[in-house]
């Protein structure tokens, strides 16, 4: 079997590993909902759909009412009782807004014998949003903490600050019903108040830490943006129930399971990666050549989220970034390959999940007539990876726990 056949085994059954169904099934069966009150769902985030679908063969005609808001080509089809809209991601737009519009109204006239089921996950930022910033200007800010290399953390903790539903403030819109909150992490070390800009969960985060960012990444700033860091988020909910299903950690497991069972030696290197994408693939590549002499067949594996810091014109992604920067440091090794793909089946602006790259990556790439280090410095993995059949096509998965990256050395 090939390098390239068994990275497409392992794939496939490390997202099914990953899937949030029987998760959020077993979240609501253990859930003790008063029977007193409705029963109403909210669904954010790039595994929203597949959430609000688990969630729906549970409870069925108990849902009054519900909606789903995830990103466009992510909706799998109807489901009963809860209305399906699709929006913007990674930047907001017009239906982002919409769809948080419906979800404010659908909660606006509650009671405290009424129970919201909020099903998370990430994407939700760009999503679930209703800027107190005008349009244009909360658009900009996104575009600018993308390209700037900004972590999610950060870019997060600001979202926060120019939002009518970020930061705790949906939970507030919901009071006095309960908000049970099941969260699909796709943030390393599962900062609740972070995931999708934490719309129902208290804010960690004070007003110094974002005017901090505002200066690193010397952002222009509206006069109203200013004035908006100076009101600080809720530090408490008492209406809210979390529960964290899935995250970075368990994606990890389920590669070193599937490392394992294909005769590798696992080794999980971290499940923290946070760095620039290029770096986390010269790295690798240089773990491949330490190695490359082994005598046993080596898996080594990173799960978190690296960055990309745009200075080029081109396309692609943070997988595809590091996938390809391994593939310049591992040319001409036979035994050595790599595979880097986003959980969720989407890689930056792509309809590229990840990238794989091999010995034979830089070699099929010079005979197109371009070299890595050049399109690196584009940014145009994508176009890279498509020169060297490197790209890894999923399509939506239905669940979204950060990246995974493996590392893959055959004994000598």
């Amino acid at each position: 079997m090939t390098f390239r056949e068994e990275t497409t085994i392992f794939i496939d059954n490390i997202l099914k590993e990953v899937s949030p169904e029987e998760a959020v099934i077993k979240a609501i069966n253990d859930y003790n909902f008063n029977e007193n009150g409705n029963l109403y769902l909210v669904a954010v985030g790039k595994a929203a759909w597949s959430m609000a679908n688990s969630a729906a063969k549970v409870l069925g005609d108990k849902i009054k009412a519900g909606i789903v808001v995830t990103k466009y080509d992510h909706s799998m089809g109807d489901l009963p009782k809860i209305k399906i809209m699709e929006a913007g991601h990674p930047i907001p737009d017009e239906n982002s807004y919409k769809g948080a519009r419906e979800v404010l109204k659908l909660v606006e006239n509650l009671n405290e014998n009424d129970t919201v089921i909020f099903l998370l996950s990430g994407g939700g930022s760009a999503l679930f949003e209703l800027p107190l910033l005008p349009e244009k200007e909360i658009e900009k800010l996104n575009k600018e903490l993308l390209e700037s290399g900004a972590d999610i953390v950060e870019i997060n903790t600001l979202r926060k600050r120019f939002s009518k539903v970020k930061g705790g403030k949906f939970a507030l819109a919901c009071m006095p019903a309960k908000v049970y909150s099941i969260v699909l992490s796709d943030i390393i070390g599962d900062p609740l108040d972070m995931i999708a800009s934490g719309p129902a969960y208290a804010d960690s985060k004070t007003k110094e830490d974002a005017k901090a960012i505002v200066q690193k990444y010397k952002l222009n700033l509206s006069e109203l943006g200013k004035d908006l860091l100076e009101v600080e988020t809720p530090k408490s909910l008492s209406n809210v129930e979390t529960l964290i299903t899935g995250s970075v950690k368990v994606l990890c497991e389920s590669a070193k399971n599937m490392a394992k069972a294909y005769g590798y030696k696992p080794i999980i290197l971290t499940d923290c990666l946070s760095c620039q994408a290029r770096e986390a693939g010269r790295f690798l590549g240089n773990i491949a050549k330490t190695y490359k002499d082994t005598k046993e067949n080596l898996a080594f594996i990173c799960g978190g989220e690296t960055v990309v810091n745009i200075i080029g014109k081109g396309k692609g992604g943070r997988n595809q970034e590091l996938a390809l920067a391994c593939g310049k440091e591992i040319e001409g090794l036979d035994n050595v390959a790599l595979f880097s793909l986003g959980s969720d089946g989407t890689d930056g602006p792509t309809d590229a999940a990840g990238g794989f790259v091999d010995g034979t990556t830089a070699e099929k790439i010079r005979e197109h007539g371009k070299n890595i280090e050049d399109i690196l410095n584009d940014n145009d993995a994508y176009n890279g990876l498509k020169l060297s059949d490197g790209l890894i096509i999923t399509g939506p998965t239905g669940t979204n726990v950060n990246d995974v990256t493996v590392l893959l050395i055959k004994a000598k």
